[in-house]
């Protein structure tokens, strides 16, 4: 089983409508791979879309801590492509799959990780990461199906991403250390540029040590 490279996914819990494209847009153009609205933020549907509206329809546009089928399909409907999940439920995968988006479930052991695979999801989001850690991943790693995208959230910074990197990661969700509600989209631009340079270098030593 392969899957396309996840690179980094900028975490927006708490951000609002009002600010939502901007903070969003300065991500992407810092090198981001995706942008994400919790459902628990300030009217995160709204997000969403002005999001969309502001990216364009090519920019992976996620919705997360999506928990049912029916938030799968109100998300869909805002305009997101990317479902990211606390948990892995085989119904939100599917359904996120028959809509044609990719889906994130979350999980914290081998268990879940190989449910939310078989139920069709395109990467696992290991979650949360500080519980598993690098050394966790690399076990699941070795049994999961080769080429399955793992991907750390909770707890990444820009400490230890290249660690994760390192150790073999598709991607990872940067949340607070990237972006806190009221973050001028400036600043917020400013630490995406240094976390996507970070991942670079590392997945590039990675690359030459193998």
């Amino acid at each position: 089983m392969t899957h396309r490279t996840v690179g980094l996914v900028a975490i927006l819990r708490g951000v609002t409508p009002a600010e939502a494209g901007d903070v969003a847009t300065a991500v992407l153009a810092a090198g981001f791979d995706a942008v994400e609205v919790p459902l628990n933020s300030p009217e995160p549907l709204e997000s969403v879309r002005r999001i969309r509206a502001a990216a364009g329809p090519d920019a992976r546009v996620g919705a997360g801590t999506v928990l049912t089928p029916d938030d799968v399909r109100r998300a869909a409907d805002a305009g997101a492509s990317l479902v990211v999940s606390p948990n892995t439920r085989p119904d939100v995968v599917a359904e996120t799959v028959r809509l044609g988006l990719e889906s994130y479930p979350g999980a914290a052991t081998p268990t879940e990780a190989f449910a939310a695979l078989d139920a069709g999801a395109g990467a696992v989001k290991i979650f949360p990461a500080t519980a598993v850690g690098t050394a966790g991943m690399r076990a699941w790693a070795s049994v999961l199906p080769a080429g399955a995208a793992l991907v750390p959230v909770g707890g990444v910074d820009a400490g230890n991403l290249g660690d994760w990197a390192r150790a073999g990661a598709a991607g990872a969700g940067i949340g607070t250390s990237l972006y806190r509600p009221g973050d001028a989209p400036g600043t917020v631009g400013d630490r995406a540029a240094a976390f996507v340079h970070a991942w670079a270098s590392a997945t590039r030593q990675s690359a030459t040590e193998r």
